[in-house]
């Protein structure tokens, strides 16, 4: 069975990479951001991509044309408005509502709407006031639904990444995936060298002393010569540094970890690079029919700010791919621990 997919707020294509992973023909992207969707582009070649904003009037015919059948729709919609990390600032009521119009999207798609449904976001979206409302709009067109919290270290990615999965099927209830790899991969396992990488002292007259103070943290927890990750940008409530035994924190939108490493008994500092951000996603070669792997690629537009923003707003590749081969396997799957599920 052909699984043809469309991926709403569908950024640079990390979960449509995942699904592809796992079986899945994706016909169609959306997406606001236009070097998301230049990158989605050129992941998915043969895939319709469309760069605009959805609302709650948006349906199909923003694609243009009629995609044909459709088996399973995933969403990530915007999650800014919903995460922790927004703090204390205004949160954009359009934005909030961003999820709603994946479900106005299905409801316009009538008797074509597909069988299966994967909503994505940071897990205090099952906070927000109109959650309820969506979980009863897709009730109403008629899903059954399973809500869970997934890990991505559970599926082998070297990143500790939750996330609120909205996982629907039409003709029961869905079945849910199960854990991968029983070793977590750690922070060490993405990383790569490369001699054009910027890499200097950590002690200039420029570094901030904020810096400084998390590096010589970490260097005091752990001692000289043992290499680790300094918190370089953002909040940090964990100490402002990590070692390198274990899976990788959450990633941002920012430039957020630096790599600090010991040379002839001196400590530098290099953040790290967009290269190992992917494979802190779990972003492996996709191998093709025919020929040789592929590897995710971003648009030649990008800079490298917006590649970073692009991982940082993406969803762990693993994932996706064993929450859709739990969806579209015709053998039954195991349910997930109770532990790990909402």
């Amino acid at each position: 069975m052909v699984v043809r997919t469309v991926d709403l707020f569908c950024g640079g294509g990390l979960s449509s990479w995942g699904a592809q992973a796992a079986g899945a023909q994706i016909v169609a992207g959306v997406d606001a951001w236009d070097r998301a969707t230049a990158t989605f582009r050129r992941n998915f070649p043969k895939a319709l991509v469309r760069t605009c904003r959805l609302s709650m009037d948006s349906g199909p015919e923003i694609l243009g044309r009629d995609i044909g059948s459709v088996e399973l729709l995933i969403a990530s919609p915007e999650c800014t408005n919903h995460s922790i990390a927004k703090g204390n600032k205004p949160r954009d009521e359009d934005s909030q509502r961003s999820g709603s119009f994946a479900v106005e999207f299905l409801r316009k798609m009538g008797k074509t709407a597909p069988r299966w449904v994967v909503l994505e976001n940071v897990a205090p979206w099952r906070h927000w006031s109109g959650y309820s409302d969506l979980i009863g709009g897709l009730e109403e067109l008629g899903y059954h639904y399973e809500t869970l919290i997934l890990d991505a270290t559970n599926f082998g990615v070297p990143q500790s990444r939750k996330r609120l999965f909205v996982i629907c099927d039409r003709e029961g209830k869905p079945r849910l995936p199960t854990k991968g790899p029983t070793t977590s991969l750690t922070a060490r396992d993405i990383l790569c060298d490369d001699p054009t990488w910027k890499e200097g002292p950590l002690y200039t007259p420029t570094r901030s002393p904020n810096t400084l103070a998390r590096a010589e943290a970490g260097i005091d927890a752990l001692g000289k010569g043992v290499d680790f990750l300094v918190v370089y940008y953002g909040s940090d409530k964990a100490g402002g540094w990590q070692a390198l035994d274990r899976p990788l924190r959450t990633l941002a939108t920012l430039d957020r970890f630096g790599l600090v490493r010991w040379r002839d008994g001196e400590p530098t500092l290099r953040m790290l690079q967009v290269p190992e951000l992917v494979r802190a996603m779990g972003l492996l070669h996709r191998k093709p029919a025919r020929g040789p792997s592929v590897p995710f690629r971003f648009s030649d537009s990008c800079s490298r700010r917006e590649m970073v923003k692009i991982v940082g707003n993406g969803v762990c590749a693993p994932v996706m791919e064993a929450i859709v081969k739990s969806l579209t396997t015709t053998a039954c799957a195991r349910d997930l621990p109770r532990s790990l599920a909402a």
